[in-house]
């Protein structure tokens, strides 16, 4: 095994041993006993507020970074104006899209499209349990 690798490994058993004495799990069973709780006062599936919330954390452990500053364009596009037709040109990176080849700009359109889905995917999960 090669050291970067071992490194990697390193730095995420670091992590997982911060998470632990931090308390990070202990305050995920409170949250998530507080969001059932919510749920069932809401009306809203029991499972389904489990799932939203089982990915909120698997986020926050990944770490978004890209992704999550891409969620909140999109975010903030849904809030302002709702679904739009044009969403995927609004999100569009003229400065990087404008010097792509035909081919590039395909695969870039479709990588887009991808991103936005799952991103709208997101805030519809997160809409139902939250307030916008």
């Amino acid at each position: 095994m090669s050291k970067t690798v071992e490194r990697s490994f390193k730095s995420i058993a670091k992590e997982a041993k911060t998470r632990l004495k931090s308390g990070f799990w202990q305050n995920c069973k409170e949250e998530l006993s507080d969001e059932l709780e919510r749920a069932r006062t809401l009306g809203v599936s029991e499972s389904r507020a489990c799932r939203y919330f089982t990915g909120k954390v698997t986020c926050t452990i990944r770490g978004g970074g890209e992704d999550d500053a891409f969620y909140e364009k999109v975010r903030a596009l849904l809030v302002s104006e709702g679904e739009v037709s044009d969403a995927i040109g609004r999100l569009t990176d003229h400065s990087v899209y404008d010097k792509l080849s035909y081919e590039e700009k395909q695969r870039y359109t479709l990588t887009l499209s991808e991103r936005y889905l799952k991103a709208l995917e997101r805030f519809r999960r997160e809409s139902e349990f939250k307030r916008v």
